[in-house]
Order: structure tokens, then sequence, then C-alpha cells
């Protein structure tokens, strides 16, 4: 009972009940809006087990009235959704109507049929059997994709093959004799995500840890024990005034003597975007869908990583006066740059948002989810930026180095350019730069207007965590050091 009222008496375990509160709060709202904003992305994505349409090299046999051409195969789609198929016209007008069936050939259902007329289509054109609702429990089940039509010899369509394939469990029939090849056809479907079925059970048990997480917390605090975690929310309200005069410094001091003012932050992507336009528009507007758009996302994300970080990397050497006179936690200098960089990437979103609007962007619910993406890109670049200033405060040489660094890294972040471009073996060193994971998904969110898959949310949350980690023990390790250095 002693322990008990001296837990009760302990100041710091008034902050923990309100640091708790809003923990648990937030984590609950933001479990509740993911699932309403992710919409069927999570709970389903594209399947794995699609199959692609093969290049055509060959026709199969003129579509007349009493042939068919039949390609027996099996996918390994959880939810089969459209097979498409290519024709020859043989370049002339035809006639009569076209049939595609789907059959079942456990027990012969036809599963989908559909009737296309045979003027309609072109060289090198698709027909698309398309099924209303999803067909499930066909993995990998035999079917046959059955082609017939009502057309007279000569006014007859072709459907394309390619005698080097083979389609997978299956053989492809023309008039009922096995025939070496397979018939140009894709498959289209998706499959569902485990997590995504099983999100509230998810959900629970990160509750349950972050419960876990709390309670251990206040065990430190009732021991009289310290809780990093806790100090630092701590200090950093008690020490609010002061944060906001530094980033209302830093804001100021950026445009002192402007004639333009913050209007610079409205302006300055503007014109970044306008000049790589104009430079890259003629070689990548073909392959980039709204590229004015995706230009300028690339450069907002990455002009605040490169400011919030340029900034941090002075922001104990820049505050060398005040550190040696005032006492406050050191982590506040560097944490008010990247907040004054936050205060810019939002006005920047401004332009970015009109820009969206002039060239035709459809703003879905998932356009939502790309904060959750902004929030790890501040995250990791205040980890980052803590590692830097405490690398800056020993070694001089960190500010000329990091310029060139973040050049390359600029580079090396598809920005102006498609990731498609790159080549093969360069693949691997774009996997493991993370400001090419948070880009991606932002643009994901806001211009495809689909949310990624669940896994996606994990693995940049953990980018995000463990250079937050990892720059928080490097600053913590090293602090007592500076004022040695200065």
């Amino acid at each position: 009972m002693l322990k008990n009222n001296l837990c009760d008496d302990n100041s710091a375990i008034t902050h923990f009940y309100r640091f708790a509160a809003v923990l648990l709060s937030s984590y609950i709202a933001a479990v509740v809006m993911f699932y309403f904003f992710a919409g069927d992305q999570l709970l389903f994505r594209r399947s794995r087990g699609e199959l692609s349409m093969p290049t055509a090299n060959n026709g199969t046999i003129e579509l007349t009235e009493g042939s068919a051409v039949e390609q027996v195969f099996s996918v390994t789609i959880q939810r089969l959704e459209r097979i498409d198929v290519q024709w020859g016209t043989y370049y002339r007008s035809n006639a009569g109507t076209v049939q595609m069936e789907l059959i079942d050939q456990r027990d012969g259902t036809v599963l989908l049929v559909q009737t296309f007329d045979a003027a309609g289509i072109a060289e090198g054109g698709l027909t698309s059997l398309v099924a209303e609702t999803p067909l499930e429990g066909l993995y990998s089940v035999p079917l046959t994709l059955r082609l017939t039509a009502d057309s007279l010899q000569g006014y007859a369509v072709s459907p394309f093959m390619n005698t080097q394939y083979h389609a997978v469990g299956g053989e492809l029939l023309l008039n009922g004799v096995i025939t070496p090849g397979m018939l140009c056809f894709a498959a289209y479907g998706t499959d569902y995500i485990w997590t995504g079925i099983h999100y509230w059970q998810f959900a629970a048990v990160g509750l349950v840890l972050l419960w876990i997480l709390l309670m251990f917390v206040r065990f430190q605090i009732c021991r009289g024990r310290q809780s990093h975690l806790l100090n630092a929310i701590i200090a950093t309200q008690k020490y609010r005034f002061l944060i906001h005069q530094l980033v209302s410094r830093d804001f100021k001091t950026k445009y002192k003597r402007s004639a333009l003012g913050i209007f610079w932050s409205f302006l300055n992507p503007l014109l970044t975007m306008l000049v790589q336009y104009l430079v890259f528009s003629t070689v990548f507007k073909n392959d980039i869908s709204n590229y004015p758009a995706y230009l300028l996302i690339g450069i907002v994300s990455f002009s605040f990583f490169n400011e919030a970080c340029t900034m941090a990397l002075s922001s104990i050497i820049g505050n060398a006066s005040l550190i040696t006179k005032v006492y406050m936690p050191k982590y506040i200098y560097p944490l008010t740059r990247v907040i004054s960089s936050v205060v810019n990437l939002v006005i920047s979103f401004i332009p970015l948002l009109l820009v969206c609007v002039l060239t035709g962007v459809q703003f879905r619910k998932s356009a939502v989810l790309a904060f959750f993406f902004l929030v790890c890109l501040i995250v990791f670049s205040l980890g980052l930026g803590l590692i830097l200033s405490s690398a800056m405060v020993f070694f001089r040489d960190i500010q000329f180095l990091w310029g060139v660094f973040s050049m390359i890294w600029m580079y090396a972040t598809p920005i102006f350019y498609p990731e498609s471009i790159l080549p093969e073996n360069f693949r691997p060193l774009l996997y493991i730069n993370p400001l090419y994971h948070f880009l991606k998904n932002i643009r994901m969110c806001i211009l495809d207007g689909i949310s990624p898959e669940p896994i996606v949310y994990l693995h940049c949350f953990l980018i995000a965590l463990v250079m937050m980690t990892v720059g928080t023990w490097i600053f913590y390790k090293s602090q007592n050091q500076f004022v040695l250095y200065l």
C-alpha cells in the first residue's frame, strides 16, 4: 500500500495518465480510420497468380460456324475477375458474333459466357470475359476457355496464339485437335490478404501490447526509475514556449529581407517543378501519367527531407551560445529545426493540391492515407537529423559530405523519372532506399487512389522507427560531450 501511495503522489504519474489516455485514444482512432480509408485494398490485392498474355507469333484458325478453339488451363487466383483474348482480323471487315465461355472441367458447368460482335474486333484487339461478381473456389481448378462463332468463311476472326508457350496445367485444342502452343489470353483477379481478413484481431493484439508497454512505464515510475520516453514528453511540454520561439525564429530568419517572404514556400516548389518539367517531360511524359503531379509530389517530399536534415545538421553548432548559457534538453534544437521544415511542408502542399486539381487528379478517400507516409518521412528525417547534428559537433566536414550525399540520394530516388527505367541490377539499391518507399506510397494514395497492402504500412513504420531509435540513441550517448567541442 505504501508503494501505491507513493506512486499516486508522484507528479510524473499525472503526466503518465495523460500520455496514456492520448496514446490509447489516438491508437483506437487511427485503427478505425484506417479501416475506413483503406477500403477494399485492406482485404484484397492483385493476385500474384495472374496470367500475363504471351506475345502472338501465329494465328490459330478462322473461327467460323461449327469450329472451336479451346484452351485448357488452371490459375492460382483466389478471386477470378476477367479473362482477355487477343484476336486477328486478317485486316478485313468481318461479320457475325463470337462467343467466349469459361467452363469448369470438374462437372462441365459454364461459369461465364459472353458474346461479341465480330465487326467490332480490331486487328490485335482484345475481348474481355468479365465476371460481375469475382469467381471464387477456382484456385488450381482445371478450366476450359472455349471460343466459338457463327461467322461465315471469309468473314471470321481468328484468335492469336504463341507456339512456344504452354498454359499451366493444360493444352490448346483447335477443333478438338491438341496443338502445341498457347492461346494468347490473360487471366486477372485478386487474392485475399490474410492480415486484412484478421485486421481486428491484429488491432486487438496491438492494443494489448500497447497497454503492456504503458504498464511497464508506470511500473518504472512507481519504482522511482526514469522513463526516457515520458521524460522527453514532459520536457517537450515544459519547454513548449521556447520551442515555439525557436521555430518562429527559424521561420522568420529564412525569409528575412525577402521581398516575397512566405510566398516563396508556394513559389519555390512550383518553379522547381516547372524547370524539371521542361527538362524531363519530353523524356518521361509518355511513361508517367499526370507527370506534373507525379513530379511535384517528389519535389515537395524530397525538399522537405533535405531541408529538415540540413537544418538539423547545424542545429547544435548554430545554437552553441545558447547551449552553453541556458539549460534545455539538447534534442530540442534539432527537433525545432525539423518542425520548421514541417511548417514549410504544410505550406508547400497548397500548390501541390492546386496542381493536382488543375491536372485532373481524382481524389479518393485513400488520399488521406498519404499522411501516414508523410509522418513516417518526418520521423525518419528527425532520426537522421539527430545523427547528423551529433556528428557535426565532432566532425565539421559532415556539412560538406552531407551536401554531396544528399545530391546522390536525390538522383537515386525516382523523383523526376519512373522506376521502370532502372536496370534490373540496380533494383536492389532502389528497394533499400527508404525515400523510395515513402514516395512511392504517397503517390499511390494520391494519384492512383488506392491504398497499399497492410504490410507496406508496417514496413514504412519500421523504417522510420529504426532510424528514430538509432538517432535517439546516438544523440543521447554523445550529448554530454557537446560542450567540449562547441
